[in-house]
């Protein structure tokens, strides 16, 4: 069992603030263990008596009369309405729950989130749910409680976590990362064509039938030719036009563009894909397009190019832009402006990462191994002109260290195994 302590700490962190804690992410990315397992076993440990810890999962036969929201509430409310002592309310799979008739008001229904919504206001009561699938997201999840909840976005493991769970050599592990990614059913797979049958089977059975029957594709083709073209380009600016003349060029017939960007905001939503948008770090604006689109897990891009594109820089970079995401993170696509010469030219820094009011650069790179590559990585930090700290993530050098420009240089292993290696 991965311990999962990012996570597991910001649910800590939530207990008792008044809210309903909805844990999401993509399907498959280990929502359910976190909650019924680390998180339970964490309350335990705390000196919580198991029987306060009410668990339904509403995709077990056994909690089938559940999925009736009035039974629901009927049975919470008997186990903590009149008790002092604390309860923990764990429901999972909660898009199974239906709406019924509310025979006191015709023409209205009554849902399950009506009926948390009443269990949120018993003090000695803590509510958690999951759930995710082609009818209802866990973004919609969190969306039907109108502000009334508290969101745990969580994702596949990270680098960290894989290689605690494999064990052995790091530099194996990330070789092995770098391929499969970190869906967490992976570790209970013992060949590699048992690690690419899974992938290529989640990606096309699960998260593609859940975007078409959600959203009523007609045109799986399209949305497929779409996804091929995001994972070819991840770590590479594009816009919605662009895809779209790509995919025209190659079927020879008429596309929309506004067909594309729908079929993108739906991978978006199902968590599939993250979209990083161009920041004008002196004129402190964003860009409309292009932006860059990265893949939530690299494991599930490597599996949509069936294993045959094997690009290490750009798959870095995808990695490095999820560690920082999962890290807590808003990240951005930096432009800066070289006006030196009478020139006008656009440089990019590969993120511009916030937190709060704390902000740093950053470049990934895979090799620094010429006097060309050196440059534009430094140049475009120094163009900033600022004094918020400036770092380059590389995969070429042994360890960690400070130039005399003050520029941080980042051992990629060491940045993604120790969280406090970056200055905020």
């Amino acid at each position: 069992m991965i311990a999962r302590n990012l996570y597991l700490q910001k649910i800590i962190d939530y207990m008792w603030d008044g809210q309903i804690k909805v844990i999401t992410g993509i399907r498959r990315c280990g929502k359910s263990t976190l909650l019924f397992e680390l998180f339970a076993n964490y309350l335990v440990e705390l000196g919580t008596n198991s029987e306060n810890i009410i668990k339904i999962e509403l995709d077990k036969r056994k909690d089938t009369k559940y999925r009736n929201p009035i039974t629901l509430i009927e049975y919470v409310e008997n186990l903590v309405q009149n008790h002092n002592e604390k309860f923990y309310l764990f429901i999972d799979e909660i898009q199974f729950c239906y709406s019924v008739p509310d025979e006191q008001n015709l023409g209205y229904e009554i849902t399950v989130y009506d009926m948390l919504n009443e269990l949120k206001d018993y003090k000695n009561l803590d509510i958690y749910v999951t759930g995710s699938n082609s009818k209802m997201l866990s973004k919609d999840i969190a969306t039907e409680f109108r502000g009334r909840s508290s969101q745990i976005n969580i994702y596949p493991f990270s680098f960290s976590e894989f290689n605690q769970a494999m064990g052995g050599d790091k530099r194996d592990n990330f070789d092995k990362y770098m391929i499969y990614g970190g869906m967490p059913y992976l570790l209970n797979l013992k060949t590699d064509e048992q690690r690419k049958n899974y992938l290529i089977s989640l990606f096309e059975e699960v998260y593609i039938k859940d975007i078409i029957e959600r959203h009523k594709i007609e045109r799986k083709d399209i949305l497929e030719d779409i996804l091929n073209t995001l994972s070819s380009l991840i770590s590479s600016l594009t816009n919605p036009t662009n895809i779209t003349n790509s995919i025209k060029s190659i079927k020879k017939e008429k596309l929309s563009s506004n067909t594309v960007s729908d079929y993108i905001e739906h991978c978006l939503d199902a968590f599939l894909i993250s979209e990083a948008k161009r920041y004008d770090v002196k004129g402190k604006h964003y860009f409309e397009y292009p932006n860059k689109y990265y893949f939530v897990d690299i494991g599930l891009r490597n599996a949509r190019l069936n294993f045959r594109q094997f690009d290490p820089g750009h798959i870095m970079e995808n990695i490095v832009y999820n560690e920082l995401i999962s890290r807590g993170y808003s990240v951005d696509i930096g432009v800066v402006v070289d006006r030196r010469n009478n020139a006008n030219c656009q440089k990019e820094i590969d993120f511009v990462v916030n937190l709060g009011d704390k902000k740093m650069y950053i470049q990934s790179a895979w090799q620094m191994n010429t006097d060309k590559k050196i440059n534009a990585e430094l140049d475009s930090l120094k163009l900033t002109k600022d004094f918020f700290a400036k770092i380059i993530i590389q995969n070429d050098i042994p360890t960690t260290f400070t130039d005399e420009d003050g520029i941080i240089h980042c051992n990629l292993i060491e940045f993604l195994l120790n969280e406090t290696l970056l200055p905020m």
